[in-house]
């Protein structure tokens, strides 16, 4: 779809049945990347925790955190629709919490914000107050210690309450519902119990559109994941050109007088 993407074009995308390319980014160039690629979405994901932070799960991860890189990939962001995460323990207290933390990504550049599990009120709230809101449901990253580690979800009775779950997303005014790591029939049921287009991360193909992490997409992390697939082996490649300013650097071969003033 050309022109800038908008929360009602997202419905209006699910509706004509176009897939929908969604791509994780933090900071401006890999958000005008991700812009220039053609994403239709672009999150700024608590993910940042795992890919630049250092930390092993998205748990530490706190508002500024996500205020910072919101604001640093609005700047690169011109076409997509900019979502940012609302972290962990930034909307789980109270509604008036969620809308006023919201409210703080809003100023910071998004243009919609996502939130993990089952908040039908909060979604109603945020979207009454002119937030567009997107849920997440299946392996909520924000919910890993409950799990008790990275885990499928919704296989046998349980798939019937995320089922639940994302029609009462839907009723509440959910812009999309991101599905992440569930079985591919339980996704498929999920996306035709709901009007609101649904994301697959893990899964499968039946969701109205798919969003995957920038470092897994480009091969810059260490860890495989299945619900993955590298598209460049990112991290040999910058290695070897690093590698090669330092071996040039050491040689003498670098700067040469076309690199001096």
């Amino acid at each position: 779809m050309s022109g800038k993407i908008t929360a009602p074009k997202l419905l209006a995308m699910r509706q004509a049945e176009q897939k929908i390319v969604c791509l994780t980014a933090y900071d401006s160039s890999f958000g005008e990347f991700a812009d220039a690629a053609g994403a239709d979405v672009i999150l700024v994901g608590d993910s940042v925790a795992n890919t630049l932070l250092g930390f092993d799960s998205t748990i530490p991860v706190t508002l500024e955190h996500m205020l910072h890189h919101t604001r640093a990939v609005r700047a690169g962001v011109k076409r997509a629709l900019l979502v940012a995460d609302l972290p962990f323990g930034s909307y789980q207290a109270s509604v008036e919490q969620a809308i006023t933390n919201a409210a703080l990504l809003m100023k910071a550049g998004a243009e919609a914000v996502k939130l993990e599990g089952s908040y039908p009120e909060t979604v109603t709230a945020m979207t009454q107050a002119g937030i567009p809101t997107m849920g997440h449901l299946g392996l909520t990253p924000q919910s890993i210690h409950r799990f008790g580690g990275h885990k499928v979800q919704g296989r046998g009775a349980s798939g019937e309450a995320i089922v639940d779950a994302a029609v009462g997303l839907d009723q509440a005014g959910a812009i999309g519902i991101v599905l992440e790591v569930i079985p591919s029939d339980l996704a498929q049921r999920v996306t035709g119990a709901v009007t609101a287009p649904t994301i697959g991360i893990g899964a499968g193909p039946h969701c109205s559109g798919q969003i995957q992490v920038l470092h897994d997409v480009l091969g810059l992390t260490e860890v495989e994941l299945k619900h993955a697939k590298r598209f460049l082996d990112g991290k040999t490649l910058v290695v070897a050109a690093m590698s090669e300013f330092a071996r040039q650097v050491r040689s003498g071969e670098f700067p040469t007088e076309q690199h001096s003033f």
